[in-house]
């Protein structure tokens, strides 16, 4: 840990907190014209304004002040990207209440055992959600549930124990407010990891975190009011990335896009024109398929001012060189986990010192997860925790310490995640000497065959640049020689399957031979976890066998 020394007092106003109400409640001051436009439940698009949500905001306050929350309870939101979820960010911490961000992907078990985990005393569920719920309900018999709808609760069908109906509660609330001054140390929201294993573990983010948060996102994305915002990003787990706030910080136009579906983002992609969005968030599983989309069109947008934060896997370096060469828009490779709010790194352009390189080493780099934010301090260290050069070369485990990085875990003991102060990520990288992050591997997912390393996340990167293949996954096998070696499980665009040799030499110029799998399985999809990520663990165990055990 480190040393805290104390100075001379300063005369500025340090005992003034920081907190996520004076950001919403300055930009309805300053900008109160500007507008949030919002996906309906019919599938159509709807607009109102700063003025507008802010007046539903606290409204929504004193609603569950009325209700009994108090500072320190807990309050879940069930529901999509939403006007009303986006009201919610604010409403509940604004009362020193805690914002549970309720995970749609993790099962009911887990979702279930993080309600008892929070202590959660209310939970805010869409109409379209009220199965989730009705599981959760039985379970957690001193729960109480509002249901949100833009149809009376007379009309709606549910088997939730004396549901209220959120906006019968808002026509009655009283439209003025004065807001607490609340300790910045106090969480404003509470999110929980999808981890593989275990159960998931809490990370309750402060007022304080989240504010420098996202003064760091504005300033590293360029953000201003002439921005248009897309929340991609599910509101649901991870803060969002921190992006609502970092909207409503540069009084940017907000794009609310409710529920959609990664098999029909047509409409998603036809309302980011239709807004001029020039921000967004989202993953590559996402912005993949909006690409191909954007291909049928015949009249390519123009979105050279476009901004696209691409995190959870690193995107492929075809994907990027599509959305800049079809629309002119730029896919800013991020870091971060739940654990750190989550900006870590961002790849925003290529440094003017590197501007003279040539065209494919600058965009070979953009793959990297970019340059660490101010703010963020970051260890690569070995297997026993000495600390490792930033020279492009040494691979060691990434360790984070900052003000919106997480420093335990809420009711739960866990010393070995965590080191001098600073998380360990369990993410295998390097750090050049321009200070780049290129991550390669997990830790736990790293293939070591005959004493070497080879990173699953490069070769998958690679493979993907073919034409006909979808997805790939390079995972490690038990080899009786080898002691791991790489197999390439693969979806293609069309079902056939490409022959090893085409596959050996599109990989040839990035990985020695001895590096190349001796296999490849064709299949239908690949195995993800609950956010989306690729799930390993199962497919180590499905593949076990595969070159014959150690």
């Amino acid at each position: 840990m480190y040393e805290l020394i104390k100075g001379l007092p300063s005369t500025h106003g340090d005992d003034y907190p920081l907190n996520t109400t004076t950001l919403i409640r300055h930009a309805a001051r300053t900008s109160p014209e500007q507008e949030i436009a919002y996906r309906t439940a019919d599938g159509g698009w709807d607009r109102y304004t700063y003025r507008d949500a802010y007046e539903r905001i606290v409204r929504s306050a004193n609603v569950l002040r009325g209700l009994g929350v108090a500072p320190g309870d807990v309050v879940g939101v069930i529901d999509w990207n939403s006007r009303r979820f986006f009201e919610l960010y604010w409403s509940i911490p604004g009362i020193a209440a805690v914002m549970l961000q309720m995970n749609l992907r993790l099962g009911q078990e887990d979702l279930g055992f993080v309600m008892r985990h929070s202590n959660t005393s209310w939970v805010l569920v869409d109409e379209s959600l009220l199965s989730v719920a009705e599981g959760l309900a039985a379970e957690n018999p001193d729960v109480r549930w509002i249901v949100m709808s833009d149809r009376p609760l007379s009309e709606i069908e549910t088997t939730l124990p004396n549901p209220l109906h959120y906006e019968d509660l808002l026509a009655v609330a009283n439209r003025e407010i004065d807001w607490p001054m609340i300790e910045e140390s106090s969480a404003y929201s509470a999110c929980y990891t999808t981890g593989t294993t275990g159960r998931p573990k809490g990370v309750y983010y402060s007022h304080r975190g989240i504010y420098l948060h996202t003064l760091t996102m504005v300033a590293e994305l360029g953000m201003s009011a002439h921005d248009s915002v897309l929340l991609l990003t599910p509101m649901f787990h991870g803060s969002c990335w921190g992006l609502p706030q970092a909207a409503v910080q540069a009084r940017a136009k907000v794009v609310l896009p409710g529920r959609y579906a990664a098999d029909n983002l047509g409409p998603i992609v036809d309302a980011m024109i239709a807004e001029g969005v020039t921000v967004g968030n989202g993953a590559p599983a996402i912005f993949g398929p909006m690409l191909d989309y954007i291909r049928t069109l015949e009249i390519r947008p123009d979105l050279s001012r476009a901004r696209f934060l691409s995190g959870a896997t690193e995107p492929p370096l075809s994907m990027m060189r599509g959305y800049a060469e079809l629309t002119g828009a730029d896919i800013i490779h991020a870091y971060g986990a739940t654990e750190t709010t989550p900006l870590v790194t961002v790849n925003r352009g290529i440094k003017p010192s590197l501007t003279d390189r040539p065209e494919e080493e600058r965009w070979d780099r953009k793959r990297c997860q970019g340059v660490m934010v101010t703010g963020v301090d970051i260890r690569l260290v070995d297997a026993e925790d000495n600390d490792l050069p930033f020279d492009g070369a040494a691979q060691g485990e990434l360790l984070l310490r900052g003000p919106w990085i997480t420093s335990s875990y809420h009711s739960l003991n866990e010393p070995e995640r965590f080191l001098d102060g600073y998380w360990r990520s369990g993410d295998v990288a390097t750090i050049d000497e321009y200070g780049y992050v290129k991550v390669v591997d997990r830790i736990k997912d790293v293939i070591k065959s005959g004493g070497e390393w080879i990173s699953s996340i490069d070769m998958e990167n690679a493979l993907t640049s073919h034409p006909r293949v979808r997805e790939a996954a390079i995972i490690g096998v038990a080899h009786p020689k080898w002691q791991e070696r790489p197999l390439a499980l693969i979806v293609t665009t069309d079902g056939v399957e490409v022959p090893l040799a085409e596959l050996h030499e599109l990989l040839a110029p990035a990985f020695a031979k001895w590096q190349l799998p001796e296999r490849a399985l064709f299949l239908d999809s690949l195995d993800r976890t609950s956010v989306g990520k690729l799930d390993k663990k199962v497919m180590r165990a499905k593949f076990a066998d595969t070159y014959g055990g150690a």
